[in-house]
């Protein structure tokens, strides 16, 4: 095994994995800036989720939305359903784990809030179910997954945003995953404070 090839093949398919992600997702991608801008501009708030790497995608997400990007201003609200390890074992306890995130969008959730829901594969079944619970409250929903999308497809509105890596591999998805979050928070940061490129 020649490790160097080895290791060279992952930048080679890393960056054919980002240029049809960019073909495919810079619309989308633009219209999912414009929807979560409008909930924020509106005094709602962004609810996100996943498990395992999506699940530190999505805090990581949040935290530089309540926290700050790459210039300083004002917090912006969001929660990563994710994080409350008190949430996630009482419910996960008493109603099962495909419920750790329906239960907390239907308790935080409100007309004109975004989820953010995460799945690499598009099948997990909580997040799933938290896109369900989110429809019920009437708020839109920003799905990433990859995989050419799941089970995801079938659940998603037309008014929701589905940005779906075209790659299998679940590493590829995740790295393109986190340019994907990285330019939302771009995307709102540039509408609250002007566009600096």
């Amino acid at each position: 095994m020649d490790m160097t090839s080895r290791m060279a093949s992952h930048f080679d398919d890393a960056i054919d994995t980002f240029k049809a992600s960019s073909q495919a997702l810079a619309q989308p991608l633009s219209n999912a800036v414009d929807l979560l801008f409008s909930a924020l501009a509106n005094n709602n708030k962004i609810l996100a989720c996943g498990n395992g790497g999506s699940a530190a995608d999505a805090q990581h997400f949040i935290a530089e939305l309540v926290g700050r990007f790459e210039r300083d201003r004002l917090p912006l609200a969001g929660v990563a359903l994710n994080t409350d390890t008190s949430i996630l074992t009482a419910v996960g306890n008493d109603y099962g784990f495909d419920a750790v995130f329906e239960r907390q969008v239907a308790a935080l959730g409100q007309p004109g809030d975004v989820l953010v829901a995460i799945s690499t594969s598009g099948n997990s079944p909580n997040v799933l179910r938290s896109i369900e619970a989110a429809h019920e409250r009437e708020m839109s929903v920003i799905a990433l997954s990859g995989k050419g999308g799941g089970k995801l497809n079938e659940l998603l509105y037309e008014t929701d945003i589905h940005l779906c890596v075209p790659h299998d591999r679940t590493m590829r998805i995740q790295e393109v995953h986190i340019l994907l979050l990285h330019a939302l928070c771009d995307g709102i940061d540039a509408l609250l404070l002007g566009d600096t490129l």
